[in-house]
This record gives C-alpha cells, structure tokens and sequence, in this order.
C-alpha cells in the first residue's frame, strides 16, 4: 500500500455535499481506503471565477498505482457532473492527485508532486492538517494572503 493525498474541491451547486460525498466514493475505490481527511475549508477562487470552493485533503492507502489513480479520480468527477468548457471553470468537483508516495512523474497526463500544490492555501493548510510534516512554516507563509477559511 502506499500514501497518496488527494485534493478535493467544488464550488456549483451544493459544493459542500459534493466534497463530503466524494470522500466517501475515494473510500470505495477498489484497492483504497481514506486514512485520513481534512476539515473542510472555504476559500476564494484562485486563479478561478464563480463562487467560493469548498475543500478539503483526504490521504489514502492504495494498491492502485498513480495513472489507475488518476482515472480513478476523473470517472468519480464525471459521475458528479463535473465538466471542463475552459481552463479553471466552475466545477461541481475537482479532485486533484497531489502526491502518491515517493513518485515523481512528468507525462502529458499527471504531474507527481502536483506541479501548482505549493501555491495554493485550498491545497496546503488541509495538508498540514492532516500530513504536517509534508508542509513546511515557509511554504503555509507564502500562501497567507490567499482567502481561506476552515469551517
């Protein structure tokens, strides 16, 4: 089994519910189970337009290597309704692989570490909570003046 963290997040319809649901599909996958999970933040879109998102970080133990993963993670989007008509749309869940143990990647299809997680506040104070050691003082500072709220 290796530790892998994923990055939840929605901001259409009942965002909240959509981020606390797909915690529950993460935890049916085949092969994985939720070992642990954030609280729940509300943060400003980044780099984003349209409502606040709703988010949160659940880390978990799998069998499934990191592109089975992935696919994994944009059948369960797809089943939320989640649809891509341009880069960083609104979306009913987004469920980002942000790292999946040790492995380092660089393919036209997933990036491991996730290549933009450091620049994010939605990403790193869920990670801190739950996997401390993964974040740094210096990197929860460089994102402070992003708007996020633990809820």
């Amino acid at each position: 089994m290796v530790r892998a963290y994923v990055g939840l997040g929605a901001n259409l319809g009942d965002a909240k519910a959509a981020v606390e649901r797909a915690i529950e599909a993460l935890d049916a996958l085949p092969q994985t189970r939720v070992a642990a999970r954030s609280s729940m933040y509300r943060s400003a879109p980044f780099e984003a337009t349209g409502p606040d998102f709703f988010n949160a970080v659940a880390a978990l133990e799998t069998d499934l290597e990191p592109i089975a993963l992935l696919a994994e993670l944009q059948r369960l989007e797809l089943q939320a309704g989640r649809e891509r008509p341009y880069r960083n749309a609104p979306r009913t869940l987004d469920l980002d692989l942000l790292l999946h143990g040790a492995a380092v990647l660089d393919s036209p299809i997933l990036t491991l570490p996730h290549p933009r997680m450091l620049q994010r506040a939605f990403v790193l104070l869920p990670l801190a909570e739950i996997a401390p050691d993964l974040v740094t003082p210096q990197q929860i500072a460089a994102v402070a003046g992003q708007a996020i709220e633990r809820i």
